[in-house]
């Protein structure tokens, strides 16, 4: 095979790498809590074409988790939404432009940062076990499929050869797949402004849980770990750059109709176990979304890949994201400040999972001291 078509193929497949969080999100978001799918997917695209164009590198867009989970869940307006992103994408738009993310990344210890992602791949598994628990034919087929493919057979495109498969197999065993209910539909009433009332309840019920996940997830760890994988040619991808792009995706696309977004470790972990190695992947995935948008039946196509497929795709995600070489390679005296970390961001959420491992990561340190003295 030409290196350029094998090149190609990798970053199609790492292309679809992220779609176990992507797909289950925003098709929620769009059949649950009722928004317009063109927006939606547009949004999504858009960005996806922005980010691989100017990072150059597989840089994930997710929908945001913390938001998307309150929508899901909760009766939140759809003013209150808009105006959610908007403070969001301002808050991060100031972060970036003064480079106080920048300091915020320096205050956070490596043994609190791999804790973080411990933490968050845990989650991600367990999303993604409910997922394949819709159907384990398909999801234990999917997953034993991607794991021989990717140790065995790594030149083959793990992701659109496990997808493929699960559509077949989920199709002879009638597997549910990502149902859609569109009979609500979000109005936006943009560029009006919303009203007060929902301005407090996008920050108090969106903004405040999510800030702490966006600075962790999407900025700091995922600037983090494409330095972990991709060198000097990383070198874009700082946590200024990354709350900068985040903040105006934001700011110019949840008025328009779109979900609210940020990039995410976990889905620059999913691109690159799959193959994608260049910003050709965010580049095709964008291209399709686009597609999926404005083609009759793309969403219904889309929503037609069964559940427990997607589940083993973040299944492997997750893995990728939870145990990386840093963790393996970490100090015996740094493991109880990764397992305290990890064991609360599960439990709770990124934001106290943070605080507790910035203490346990003080107390460690004093005892270091205390041990080096004596």
């Amino acid at each position: 095979m030409p290196s350029s078509l094998h090149r190609l193929l990798k970053d199609a497949s790492g292309a679809l790498g992220d779609l176990g969080t992507l797909l289950p999100l925003s098709l929620g978001a769009i059949g649950v809590a009722g928004l317009a799918p063109v927006p939606v997917l547009l949004g999504f695209a858009a960005f996806y074409l922005a980010t691989g164009f100017y990072y150059r590198l597989p840089i994930p867009v997710q929908p945001m988790k913390a938001v998307t989970a309150v929508l899901l869940t909760t009766q939140v307006s759809a003013d209150s939404l808009v105006a959610s992103g908007v403070m969001i994408g301002a808050i991060l738009l100031l972060l970036g432009l003064t480079g106080w993310v920048n300091w915020l990344s320096r205050l956070v210890p490596r043994s609190v940062l791999s804790g973080l992602q411990l933490g968050l791949g845990l989650l991600l598994a367990s999303m993604s076990l409910e997922l394949i628990a819709t159907s384990l034919s398909v999801g234990l087929v999917t997953l034993a499929i991607l794991v021989i493919i990717l140790r065995s057979l790594p030149h083959l495109p793990a992701a659109l050869i496990g997808l493929g498969a699960s559509v077949v197999i989920g199709a002879m065993v009638g597997a549910p797949d990502l149902a859609l209910n569109s009979e609500r539909a979000f109005t936006f009433s943009w560029p009006e402004l919303p009203a007060m009332s929902a301005w407090q309840q996008g920050f108090s019920m969106l903004v405040l849980p999510q800030l702490a996940l966006t600075l962790t997830n999407a900025i700091l760890l995922t600037a983090l770990m494409a330095g972990d994988y991709f060198g000097e040619q990383s070198r874009r991808v700082t946590p200024a750059r990354l709350s900068l792009s985040s903040g105006l995706a934001n700011l110019i696309m949840v008025p328009l109709g779109a979900l609210p977004m940020c990039h995410g470790a976990g889905g620059l972990a999913a691109h690159y176990r799959f193959g994608a190695r260049t910003g050709l992947a965010p580049i095709l995935l964008g291209t399709g979304l686009v597609l999926i948008a404005v083609l009759p039946g793309g969403v219904s196509l889309i929503a037609a890949i069964p559940a427990a497929g997607l589940g083993a795709l973040l299944l492997v995600a997750a893995a990728e994201l939870a145990f990386t070489k840093r963790l393996r390679t970490a100090k015996p005296s740094c493991w109880p400040v990764i397992g305290v970390t990890a064991l609360v961001t599960f439990w709770i959420d990124a934001f106290v999972g943070l605080l507790a491992g910035m203490i346990a990561e003080a107390v460690r340190a004093a005892w270091v001291r205390r041990q080096r003295m004596a």
